[in-house]
């Protein structure tokens, strides 16, 4: 299937997009969450070292993956007057 740019959803479907965004970031808190407790944990109980930096890369990539969507999505909305 084929994704339709923001700027060609109705206004109906922007809202619902938005909904999703808006369950997405929750569960990207969550995940981010965790992966820095992991990270904690595993400093705590041994040192720093390589496989502590996996969970590192991990949350500032779904960090850096949901900034940009966002915002665009948050202007189209406001352009169009529907928050």
């Amino acid at each position: 299937m084929i994704q339709k740019e923001l700027t060609e959803l109705t206004d109906e479907e922007l809202l619902q997009e938005a909904k999703k965004r808006k369950s997405a970031a929750i569960i990207n808190a969550i995940l981010i969450g965790f992966l820095i407790g992991i990270v904690f944990f595993s400093v705590m109980k041994n040192s720093l070292g390589f496989l502590t930096l996996i969970p590192l890369f991990f949350a500032y990539k779904l960090i850096n993956n949901s900034k940009y969507n966002h915002q665009e999505l948050e202007n189209l909305l406001k352009e169009r007057g529907l928050k």
